[in-house]
């Protein structure tokens, strides 16, 4: 049964779906999730695609940054979360250091397809990248890029902060999100992005463009799953939103972010930077 639309024929959700997705401007609802319990409820939900993300180093593991988490880690939660999915795409994350040359890369997203189900596999890093993106596509995996803010290079940038506001970073981003397509990647997420230059990259590219703090001109979002739920300590990012505020349950608090996305009021501009 679907949370979402108990009428509603689901799908199997695949690399050409997020692509018709996109053409026919459906928006596409991503989320985190760790283990099978919560892949399951999101699944329900009508989540689109589901990131067994290396935010599990902060929210399951209690680390202060993403880079303690192994392939192994991944690996583990990925199979927790194939198990309870029935028709979202499974991304797995790309952990710091796991594609530092293209025959680790290959090795180890071969590990997230084989091992734990994955169907695509994400890593940040712009231009740099371009080579680890052409072997994993040449060996047949899905590849999502991962622009803007990145985690694992939080002790090289000094904080979280917003990326692309200056107009040489910003035309320098626009190009690397056409490289990184050119070089064969099948979706872009843009993290703590200005609003009007993340639709701007949406507009260039033709593969999906998910942002996190990028604004609602994305062709989709995410948002870790603890923040959704409200239950991530301290101050959340501006970006986030708690769908727990008002809603009943944990399944009616997904499916009230799903909604929001699908009918692109979340994010507001309350959530977006400039």
């Amino acid at each position: 049964m679907s949370y979402a639309n108990p009428e509603a024929p689901r799908r199997k959700v695949t690399v050409r779906t997020l692509r018709a997705m996109k053409q026919a401007g459906e928006p596409i609802a991503m989320l985190t999730a760790y283990d099978a319990s919560f892949a399951r409820v999101a699944d329900a939900a009508g989540v689109d695609v589901v990131l067994v993300g290396d935010s599990l180093g902060m929210v399951i593991q209690g680390h202060d940054t993403t880079l303690p988490v192994s392939v192994d880690d991944i690996v583990y939660h990925g199979r927790a979360v194939a198990a309870g999915l029935d028709h979202a795409l499974l991304l797995a994350d790309m952990p710091f250091l796991s594609f530092r040359d293209e025959a680790r890369a290959v090795i180890n997203a071969g590990r997230f397809m084989q091992e734990a189900g994955a169907q695509m596999v994400k890593l940040e890093g712009g231009v740099a990248q371009l080579g680890v993106v052409e072997a994993l596509v040449g060996q047949g995996i899905p590849v999502c890029a991962h622009l803007g803010l990145k985690p694992q290079s939080i002790h090289k940038l000094g904080a979280y902060l917003v990326q692309g506001r200056e107009r040489d970073a910003a035309e320098h981003m626009l190009l690397e999100a056409r490289e990184l397509e050119d070089a064969g990647a099948d979706m872009l997420l843009l993290e703590c992005v200005p609003a009007a230059l993340a639709e701007r990259i949406s507009k260039a590219v033709d593969i999906p463009v998910i942002g996190i703090g990028a604004g609602v001109g994305c062709d989709g979002q995410v948002l870790v799953l603890h923040d959704v739920l409200g239950i991530t300590p301290g101050r959340p990012p501006r970006f986030v939103k708690d769908f727990m505020a008002g809603a009943g349950s944990i399944p009616e608090a997904i499916v009230a972010y799903v909604q929001a996305v699908k009918m692109r009021q979340f994010p507001g501009p309350e959530h977006c930077f400039d």
